[in-house]
Parts: C-alpha cells; structure tokens; sequence
C-alpha cells in the first residue's frame, strides 16, 4: 500500500510540474539564456554560412531560429536525463511490464531489432544508443508525439545528445555535448551554436502497439526499465493531452484543416512536403500518390510498420511520425493527403489553454524540490 502512494504520489507531482509548460510559455529564453551552457562564440560568417540564412547574436553566437523564439519547458538542462548507457532485455521479460495496448518505438537497422517503450521515454525523452558499433540518437517528444531516430556521428566524431530543458515550436530541443549547439528534434536541426545549419542524417524509425510487434519480431531486444533513474515507469504524467486541442506552448505556424493531434507521417521529396494521417493508412492499407511528378508509395502492414517508397528509384523515403500541428510548425507549406471526397471536420475544442499562471507558479517550487529528493 505505501509503495502504491508513494508511486501516485511521484506522479502527481512531475504531473504538476508539467503544467508549469502553461506558465514558462509565456516567457522566451533571451539570447543570453539560449547560449548558456559554454556554446562557442564564432566571431563572424562564410559566405555559404549567410547563403544558408545564418545570422549572429550581438554575442556572435551563430543561429538560424530567433533565440528570443526557443522557450523554457521548465525542467533546466538535461533535468530530463537522457539514457546514456542503455540496458535491454528480451521480449518475454519485457512482457511483463508492458501492456499489451502501449505504444512502442521500434527499429529493425542493420540486422537488430530494438524496441523503446514509450513509458519509459516520456520520461527520458532522448537514448544515446549503439547498434552494432554504430551511434544511433533515439528521440521522443512527447508533446508533439514524435519518435525519430537519427545518426550521431558529426564530421566523423561520434557525439553524444542530451535535453536542454527549452522548445521551439512546442518541440523538444536537444544539445550536443560537443558544442552545445541546440537542435530541434523534429528535422534534426543545429539552430543555435557553432554547429548551426548542419542535419542529423534520419533513420527509420516505427511506433507501433507493443502486442502486435512482440508477435511478430519476437527477438526483439527490448530497452530496460533498469535505466539508473528513479521514475514511475508506466505513468504518463501528460494524461489526456495527446486526445485533446490544447497546446501547452507557442508554435510560429498553425492550420486547423485537422485536429491538432491528429497522428501523420511527413515526408520531404524535392523540397517538397506532404503528410499522410495515420487513420487514412489504417482504412486503406495503402496509397499510392505523386509528389512532385515523383510516383511514390505508401504503406502499412498488419504490425502497423509504414513504408514509403520512391516508386522511380525503388528507395525508401524516411518518413517522420509527429501529431499534425507540429509538422506544420515547421512546415507551413506542407500539403496535407486527403482521400477523394473526404471532407474533414476541424476541432471543436478551443486550443486556449485552461489553465492560468497562478497553478504552476505555486507547484514549481515543491514539485522541483521533491523531485530532487526522489531522484537522489
């Protein structure tokens, strides 16, 4: 009966916590906050550099997003720690703490299956990962519903991703421990630092239903809850967030032509942008389409894995899962697939969030000290 709660308790209070976003949106981080944290300082540009739309603070830190537009998301840097020494275990241990009906990240690269329950990165956010020797950045948003897994190795170094504590666009934003450059998690972007302008190169990434996965990639290795952190592994402290309009922050585009949260998957073809709903992909099975004059194919099997194809080079495209209002965010100009006919209702629900300054003002306090209590 105590450890029960003691564990509701937990979650109560980093629930609290998360509703400090409705406070801590209102104020942006300026350009002294953003480059905190021993970002170099580069004196001036390469011409490829202003080519790129690269600009300097009066600091002479470079940066191609506004400093004064990358929020505080309460928790300070790396306050959401990511999981830098990754344990697994077997799909059959893991079934016991998962549920069948959770949501899963999953990846079948080079010959290893891997599976990132979301339980246990919405509360780590980011898995400084190794596949077969390889370097592999594992990423979550919980906030904008985005599980995306890149590469980690710059200009041949490999290098390590930790959470700065901000958001642009309602979306995380990651730092490198080389540089501290921050990078926006949707895109893979530098956007403040020395490395800004540079891309993470994107690998293909699943999030799927935990029971259909286990059956079918039943050699999965599977993340441990065993991570060296002391969390509520199997409560989510964002509650109904990902059904309902609300957004907890600003985000510099918006589109209602669908609910905000409904789930896509975005993909980039010639400059081009499109985004797929999942719903259409669960009816239909498959959609053929054409994005700048390029034939392309999209799919989804029984497991719930996507596969989009460039039908003129046989290539898969890397497709990125996120809730719609974040794709757009970042890409305004982005059509949207609809089936023929289909005509879609927008939300209903108001997107203002409910909640006034006064609740996260009086929990910061006692929900950060305590947190601290039970993290030691």
């Amino acid at each position: 009966m105590r450890i029960r709660y003691r564990t509701e308790y937990r979650v109560l209070l980093i629930s609290v916590t998360v509703l400090l976003a409705t406070f801590m949106a209102c104020i942006p981080a300026s350009a002294e906050e953003a480059t905190e944290g021993g970002i170099e300082k580069l004196p001036e540009l390469t011409e490829m550099e202003e080519e790129m739309g690269i600009m300097l603070t009066e600091m002479g830190v470079k940066y191609i997003v506004d400093p004064n537009d990358i929020v505080s998301g309460g928790p300070p840097m790396d306050g959401i720690p990511s999981i830098d020494e990754p344990e697994y275990v077997t799909v059959d241990e893991a079934d016991r703490w998962i549920e069948d009906n959770e949501l899963v990240m999953a990846l079948n690269h080079n010959g290893t299956k891997r599976v990132y329950p979301l339980q246990i990165m919405v509360w780590h956010e980011i898995v400084n990962d190794h596949i077969k020797g390889e370097p592999i950045l594992i990423t979550y948003c919980p906030l904008c519903g985005s599980g995306i897994a890149y590469e980690r190795t710059i200009n041949g170094e490999e290098v390590e991703f930790g959470t700065s504590g901000k958001l642009y666009n309602s979306n995380l934003v990651m730092y490198d421990r080389k540089t501290n450059s921050y990078w926006t998690q949707i895109g893979g972007q530098a956007i403040v630092g020395e490395l800004t302008g540079m891309e993470l190169e994107a690998i293909s990434i699943e999030t799927v239903v935990w029971r259909d996965w286990k059956v079918a990639h039943p050699d999965s290795e599977v993340l441990s809850q065993n991570t060296g952190f002391s969390r509520p592994y199997g409560n989510d402290p964002y509650g109904n967030y990902y059904e309902n309009s609300i957004l907890l922050f600003p985000v510099e585009n918006s589109n209602t032509t669908i609910h905000p949260k409904t789930v896509i998957f975005g993909i980039e073809l010639n400059d081009t942008f499109k985004a797929y709903r999942e719903d259409d992909l669960i009816e239909l099975g498959s959609i053929e389409d054409t994005i700048d004059g390029v034939e392309i194919l999209v799919e989804r099997d029984d497991v719930g894995i996507v596969t989009i194809t460039n039908l003129e080079t046989g290539e898969e495209i890397v497709k990125e899962r996120d809730f719609w209002f974040a794709w757009y965010a970042f890409h305004p100009e982005t059509e949207l697939y609809l089936p023929e006919g289909v005509v879609p209702e927008p939300p209903e629900e108001k997107q203002d969030v409910p909640l006034g300054p006064i609740v996260p003002l009086l929990s910061v306090s006692i929900a950060f000290a305590v947190l601290r209590k039970i993290t030691k």
